[in-house]
């Protein structure tokens, strides 16, 4: 694994303001721990971090840090960005020996085109994306390739089937890191059921009609027997007035 040279300084300010004062430097503030030291506040130019990020190749460079002429075997532990415009606004370094053995996450890449996904129509679901390991630092992987190609619909890959030569893998064996699952099916509504549905409320609302036209017609046959039983009493009335005189 190759070393990567980058050049900071001790950074004076400390606190959210002396952080602040940094950034609008153009230098990112940072701390540098580990080893059994007192931690040291860096500050590092951000286009000198940009240039030297450049030169990666895969996950956790080795950093030749070099920090008021004094150099630090090194590791980026974490990387804290600005969430609107995410310039890297914060970096912690690890000293560390090249012939100690760490503990660090590398990141799994599955490989090949599974069967499942191929013949089947299914669907490739990455469980785990990275494990932890322990190894020396010269002997991290950028990467660890698993093979999927050979999972139909329903198989599982584990982290038991990882190999990597000189590195101890300390994620559970039994973990699942990537599966094949079925294909989603939407169900569509038959038409046939459809059609009784969408013709029910015209036939509503002819029975409806039907029923609002009988009950006017049953007003009309009301009023009109009313008014025949009524004329009768009005002649027979006045008959009788004429015979009183």
């Amino acid at each position: 694994m190759s070393v990567i040279p980058l050049t900071g300084s001790r950074r004076e300010g400390l606190g959210k303001g002396g952080a602040r004062k940094a950034r609008a430097a153009g230098l990112i503030p940072g701390i540098l721990y580990g080893h059994g030291e007192q931690p040291i506040p860096v500050a590092i130019g951000a286009r000198d971090f940009q240039l030297a990020m450049a030169q990666v190749r895969g996950g956790n460079p080795i950093i030749n840090l070099t920090v008021a002429g004094a150099d630090y075997t090194s590791l980026i532990r974490a990387v804290q960005y600005d969430p609107i415009n995410h310039d890297v606004i914060h970096l912690d370094f690890q000293h560390i020996s090249l012939t100690e053995r760490i503990e660090v996450e590398v990141a799994i890449q599955l490989t090949g085109l599974a069967v499942g996904v191929k013949d089947a129509g299914g669907i490739l679901e990455q469980i785990l994306r990275t494990i932890a390991v322990r190894c020396l630092p010269t002997a991290i992987p950028s990467s660890i390739e698993l093979d999927v190609s050979h999972l139909g619909i329903g198989d599982s890959a584990h982290v038991s089937d990882l190999k990597v030569e000189n590195v101890e893998i300390l994620t559970d064996p039994g973990s699942t890191v990537a599966t094949v699952v079925p294909p989603t099916v939407m169900e569509e509504k038959p038409a046939a059921e459809v059609a009784p549905e969408a013709a029910a409320e015209p036939e509503l609302s002819v029975e409806r009609g039907k029923k609002e036209e009988e009950g006017e017609e049953s007003k009309e046959a009301k009023e009109a027997k009313a008014a025949k039983e009524t004329k009768p009493a009005k002649e027979a009335k006045g008959k009788e007035a004429k015979e009183t005189k």
